[in-house]
């Protein structure tokens, strides 16, 4: 019996969409980066368990901030547009706060699913 050769994988490289302006590496550093406590809060409801765990332990360097950062934070952030394998598109417009409420105008909140 031959063995069969499986085909060639010719998976298209990630695209950035119509709106983006960056497209980030997603990595796991060897010491995780600490995700802030806005950012934990808005994504409690959403994701759980091993997924967040995971998203802790890994970081993108953010273009906008020009630092290093957790993917929770980046994940959180108005910018975040989508992550597709390792990679995530980045709006990359300027970050601000909102005064007036006193919020940080850059953390999404995502309620419970209605089932």
């Amino acid at each position: 019996m031959g063995k069969s050769a499986s085909p060639p994988t010719s998976e298209a490289p990630v695209q950035l969409g119509p709106d983006d302006k960056y497209l980030v590496d997603v990595f796991v550093p060897p010491k995780a980066i600490p995700s802030p406590k806005e950012s934990l809060e808005a994504v409690k409801g959403a994701v759980k368990g091993k997924m967040l765990a995971r998203m802790k332990k890994e970081a993108v360097d953010c273009p906008v901030k020009s630092k290093k950062v957790s993917f929770v934070e980046c994940f959180t952030c108005s910018n975040f547009n989508a992550r597709l394998r390792g990679k995530v598109r980045c709006r990359g417009l300027s970050l601000q706060t909102s005064e007036s409420t006193g919020q940080d105008s850059r953390v999404r909140t995502y309620d419970q699913p209605n089932y």
